[in-house]
């Protein structure tokens, strides 16, 4: 027997949900709800380029700062001569600089990245690619990083639009490999991007050697740091039971082991001291941490979660 599905005659059915995993990484639709957005960053940091965004240093803008008395070889242009008028004195106008300012995205390649449905891994580009989509249109300077064992790739830095899709290339030529050796990747970064900026790491931060060593790098000082861990659904409400044997994604170490429900409990009680042990360790050094669930639809986490944390506005 054949089913049929009932139709109401005029209405359109609902589209087919879209898997996340595959499809390009930014569409129009999304694209045109990203242009609303700009990198905001709560220090004020120097850029090297004009830009619009702006400075404490003293510049050529429109917007207004400050008076100074006049001194000799000051441009004339920028005397206030109404002021001169009543007072009999000469006074320089002064204007805001407005400089362009860096954006460092991190993403973590490791294997581990490299798991779950949604998966792990393509979540993460599309961040990374929507994040580098604001930068650009917003005439910032975009570096993106791809980190597992070290520094595997980098585009160097790019500014404008007509950069977009040379970093959604990149971005999707990305593959997960080799294992997380996140302070070797961070200290190389560090060496190689020494300008002040707003650094955004997206991973799991399932690190062996633990994540301290690397994020001491890229915290405080230079860079106004936020940490994005994702995690998977399946890694938070694991759907395991009985005798199993688990191999590590990234270095095959295997464990034999037996799967009950207080066993599951204590693996979530962990999780979340892991969690919150991360959470700690950002904030303490002026961070910003985000936790998101490959779950929450990636257009939701940047257009949502990241406004209101203040990484974007």
């Amino acid at each position: 027997m054949t089913v049929i599905p009932s139709t109401t005659p005029g209405r359109t059915p609902p589209p087919a949900p879209v898997d996340p995993d595959s499809g390009p990484l930014l569409d129009p639709t999304v694209m045109a709800r990203l242009d609303q957005l700009d990198v905001m960053s709560r220090k004020m940091l120097a850029g090297k380029l004009k830009g619009e965004r702006r400075s404490k240093r003293r510049g050529q803008s429109v917007e207004f700062a400050d008076y100074r008395n006049y001194t000799i070889g000051d441009d004339l242009r920028f005397i206030d001569w109404n002021i001169y008028a009543r007072l009999d004195r000469l006074f320089l106008k002064l204007f805001l600089e407005e400089e362009d300012l860096a954006m460092y995205i991190v993403l973590d390649v490791s294997k581990s990245s490299d798991y779950g449905k949604p998966n792990k891994f393509r979540y993460m580009q599309r961040v990374a690619a929507a994040l580098g989509y604001i930068g650009l249109v917003n005439h910032n300077r975009v570096v993106l990083c791809g980190v597992s064992d070290g520094l595997v790739a980098d585009t160097g830095a790019m500014r404008g639009r007509r950069k977009v899709s040379q970093l959604v290339s990149f971005i999707e030529k990305l593959q997960p490999m080799g294992p997380s050796h996140m302070a070797e990747a961070c200290r190389r970064f560090a060496l190689q991007h020494r300008s002040k900026g707003v650094c955004v790491v997206l991973s799991d931060f399932f690190v062996k050697e633990g994540f301290e060593s690397g994020l001491r790098y890229v915290a405080g000082g230079k860079y106004d740091l936020f940490a994005v861990q994702c995690l998977a659904p399946q890694e938070l409400e694991p759907d395991l039971q009985g005798d199993l044997k688990l191999r590590d994604m990234e270095d095959d170490d295997l464990a034999e082991v037996s799967i009950t429900q207080p066993l599951i409990k204590q693996y979530k009680a962990n999780l979340n001291a892991y969690c919150l042990s991360l959470k700690e360790y950002v904030t303490r050094r002026g961070g910003t941490y985000l936790f998101t669930s490959t779950a929450v639809p990636f257009d939701t986490l940047v257009l949502n979660y990241l406004r209101e944390r203040g990484l974007l506005g």
